[in-house]
């Protein structure tokens, strides 16, 4: 699979963080004549925004430095993976924009990773420990308590070889034996102290099957796994900045960099192994606000019903994101517009909105829709009256074109730009009074009908001079409205959605509550509204803004011409600090 191109814009500004210096520094100095960078995704859950800001430095360096980009499946942990999350992943990285040079897993490599760990044994570097998992614990020690040996770290090569090769053959219980890296139970990173390298795990595996019963631990198989691959710079989050040194013993330890024979596995199979020795650099972790961004939380959302799947529009996943309507092209420039640094420090949730807002308002055609709809009659046009006005698909740029709406003397208008009672400083239609209606011209509110307290019609009269293009346009009144012609119009499904939490930090733990405390009761609100037909026939996952409303985007699953399905993907102005 090729590398998506570079993009040839020259006058994009070249991104100068601390990772993007070092690589820089690395080509200019010879130390690497190219570079290869991976993502390397754990199968056991869905992506979410905070992967989107990995998935953009990743393939964004390739791009930028013209080097592979590998997409690896680090897979050792066949007791919480799933196809469907891995076919979920391959998807959202090319929704974002990106293709890898090479699909990959870490079980491709477990041949390698077993006669590696046979290496450290061999050489007195590994042992087979029948310590339980709790023990464990209690030997590691604390942070400012060395941890004591355990009984089982002096047995022999033999002993130990012996004992490995029977957990590969299957003869032990699931956590009866472990395999661990004799390093330093004394170390001051307690990521140090005899690490375990090796489980046993009688699960099937997604893509080995029952071949194995034994499964690398993540911090070997990964770090092993970017030395098979030829990885250049390992990039990762700063939770990995303590396990560094720990990477750094599985690479030089084994060293496949110099000692190949142990990519025979690979060779026989026809599969290339590049063994260069990689180097980890950790940047910050993308933190939001009013989010979740647990692995264990969001599943825990999906499983018990707080929202509909890991596609809910509300959810901070991919999918997620997609479904509500969020362009790729937002979330890369968000990603840009954090950057990349060595400090945690935690985004606004409005910072997202505005990027999503800034490429919506670009890219996206404006239509008329009312989403909460009251009927307004223009008395003085004959019944059944009907023309098409043409309207501009994009006020700031002519390239759109224009179209072609229907108009009757029948519309539908917001019941909000109404009021019998007008607070100070409101200017839209009120008893008596004037207003604009969206290309058409002025309308005077003659009378109001009622259904007891509830007003259902107005009915009002239309100055035919003020239409656009004749003398009496220039004719001021205060407020223009939009509407949708009741003839025409399509109804539709309205997905009105909001964040998901009332509190920017839900993951605060106060007063015995959690953050399904702190779930929003208004995140999601679906109304009945009218759209014009040129809306209701977009594609799915198509982007519009509906005028004055906000913008939406129709839905990837739900969503047909004769049964629209409209999703608010952001409002046109940050609404939820005035709340």
């Amino acid at each position: 699979m090729s590398q998506t191109p570079a993009p040839t814009d020259a006058s994009a500004p070249e991104k100068n963080d601390f990772i993007r210096q070092i690589i820089r520094e690395d080509l200019a100095s010879g130390k690497h004549a190219a570079i290869r960078t991976r993502f390397p995704p754990e199968p056991n859950g869905y992506l979410h925004i905070g992967h989107a800001k990995s998935i953009c430095l990743n393939f964004g360096i390739g791009r930028e430095f013209g080097g592979p980009v590998n997409l690896r499946f680090d897979d050792t942990n066949p007791a919480k993976e799933d196809p469907e999350y891995v076919e979920a992943i391959k998807e959202d990285v090319r929704w974002l924009g990106f293709d890898w040079a090479e699909l990959r897993h870490a079980s491709d490599y477990f041949d390698v990773y077993y006669l590696a760990a046979e290496k450290l044994v061999k050489e007195g570097k590994a042992y087979v420990c029948d310590l339980s998992a709790e023990q464990v614990r209690e030997y590691r020690g604390t942070l400012t308590e060395p941890g004591r040996d355990s009984p089982f770290r002096g047995r022999s090569v033999g002993e130990n070889l012996d004992l490995f090769r029977r957990m590969r053959a299957g003869e032990f219980p699931d956590g009866a034996r472990t395999l661990r890296a004799k390093i330093d139970m004394a170390s001051g990173n307690i990521n140090l102290r005899d690490p375990a390298i090796y489980r046993i795990k009688h699960v099937p595996h997604q893509n080995t099957g029952d071949a194995w019963c034994i499964y690398p631990m993540y911090d070997f198989a990964h770090a092993l796994g970017d030395a098979i691959e030829g990885i250049t710079h390992s990039l990762c989050t700063l939770e990995f900045e303590d396990h560094r040194p720990l990477y750094d013993w599985c690479v030089d330890n084994v060293g496949l960099h110099h000692d190949r024979a142990l990519l025979a596995p690979l060779e026989a199979a026809g599969q290339a192994g590049v063994a260069a020795k990689p180097r980890q650099i950790e940047f910050s972790r993308l933190n939001i606000n009013y989010t979740v961004m647990s692995k264990r939380k969001l599943l825990a959302l999906v499983q018990e019903g707080l929202v509909s799947g890991w596609d809910d529009p509300r959810m901070p996943t991919l999918q997620g994101l997609r479904r509500r309507g969020t362009p790729p092209a937002a979330l890369r420039l968000f990603a840009d517009r954090i950057g990349i640094s060595k400090q945690n420090s935690l985004i606004d949730f409005s910072v997202l909105e505005g990027c999503i807002r800034e490429v919506m308002d670009a890219a996206s055609p404006r239509r008329l829709a009312v989403v909460n709809p009251l009927r307004l009659v223009l008395t003085n046009l004959p019944e059944g009256h009907a023309e098409l006005l043409r309207f501009p698909n994009h006020p700031k740029d002519a390239s759109f074109g224009e179209r072609e709406v229907p108009f009757s003397p029948v519309l539908w208008i917001e019941r909000d730009d109404f009021m019998e009672v007008p607070p100070k400083g409101f200017h839209r239609l009120v008893p008596g009074g004037e207003v604009r209606l969206r290309g058409v011209g002025i309308v005077r509110c003659d009378e109001v009908v009622k259904e007891g307290d509830e007003v259902v019609e107005l009915r009002c009269t239309l100055d035919p001079d003020t239409r656009p293009g004749l003398p009496g346009a220039d004719r001021k009144v205060k407020g223009t409205i939009h509407w949708v012609s009741a003839a025409h119009a399509v109804a539709a499904e309205v997905r009105l959605y909001d964040r998901l939490f009332v509190v920017a930090d839900p993951d605060r733990d106060e007063e015995g509550k959690s953050y399904r405390d702190y779930l929003n009761p208004e995140s999601v609100k679906i109304v009945r509204g009218y759209v014009e037909p040129a809306a209701a026939g977009l594609a799915p996952e198509a982007g519009v803004q509906f005028e004055r409303l906000g913008f939406f985007t129709t839905d990837r699953h739900d969503h047909r011409a004769d049964a629209p399905v409209f999703n608010r993907t952001v409002t046109l102005r940050d609404t939820w600090t005035a709340k």
